[in-house]
């Protein structure tokens, strides 16, 4: 139709738990669209575990960290509309600040970075049962999200021992929800026999693609532009 914008395509970049590199492995995809000269942005719903700055207000401290990895001079205060304190799971950070995770204010948010933005990169807390909110009003996990927003997914995963079992279930919980898995990213990899077995076994369980294989100290992301971004949607 004349005159409707076109709304940028958006790719959930979620991981199977904590701290396997899913900002990370974010920053690097924002910085290779940005470098491709695609306007993008980063989005994170919830994020726990935060710093208190000098002003006393909150530091985004996955945002901070996108920021430096990818060179974007997107605002910290539009990538992350709930930020907590606390290092636990959102649902439970929210309960103990009194601040609960309001789905209509972070969809809005989102919805005002796909209107600027050709791409949105949106990064998950936890895993995919991560508990973004769970009270009388409203039960959300993370894979809630996903579903209503209708992305899909790239997984990041660690490449050591252990990955073939936390891949292939989350793949499997992804399938079981309609969630269009993209390919599976291995992180803090060096190429060992075992690393190279387990993204064999991975493909071959989770019935997925190993598309990328990120070394720990890595400053690029070593995957064709055309299908990263082929995984947005």
């Amino acid at each position: 139709m004349k005159g409707k914008s076109r709304l940028g395509k958006r790719l959930f970049i979620t991981g199977t738990g904590t701290d396997v590199g899913k900002t990370f492995i974010s920053g690097l995809i924002v910085k290779k669209l940005l470098e491709s000269g695609a306007k993008t942005a980063y989005f994170k719903a919830a994020m726990s575990g935060n710093d208190v700055g000098r002003d006393g207000r909150l530091i985004p401290g996955d945002a901070v960290a996108i920021q430096r990895l990818s060179g974007t001079t997107q605002s910290l205060e539009s990538m992350c509309p709930f930020v907590y304190k606390n290092a636990v799971s959102p649902h439970l950070a929210a309960r103990w600040e009194g601040r609960p995770f309001d789905l209509d204010v972070a969809e809005r948010c989102l919805n005002r970075l796909c209107e600027e933005y050709d791409y949105v990169v949106i990064e998950g807390a936890g895993g995919i049962v991560c508990p973004i909110r769970y009270d009388d009003v409203e039960r959300l996990l993370l894979v809630d999200l996903i579903q209503k927003w209708g992305t899909p997914c790239l997984l990041v995963a660690d490449s050591g021992l252990g990955t073939i079992n936390s891949a292939t279930l989350t793949a499997w919980a992804l399938a079981a929800r309609r969630v269009s898995l993209r390919g599976v990213i291995f992180n803090r990899w060096t190429g060992d026999p075992m690393q190279e077995d387990n993204a064999l076994m991975c493909e071959r369980l989770a019935e997925t693609r190993v598309i990328a294989k990120v070394a720990e100290d890595a400053t690029t992301l070593d995957l064709d532009l055309e299908r990263l971004t082929d995984c947005f949607l």
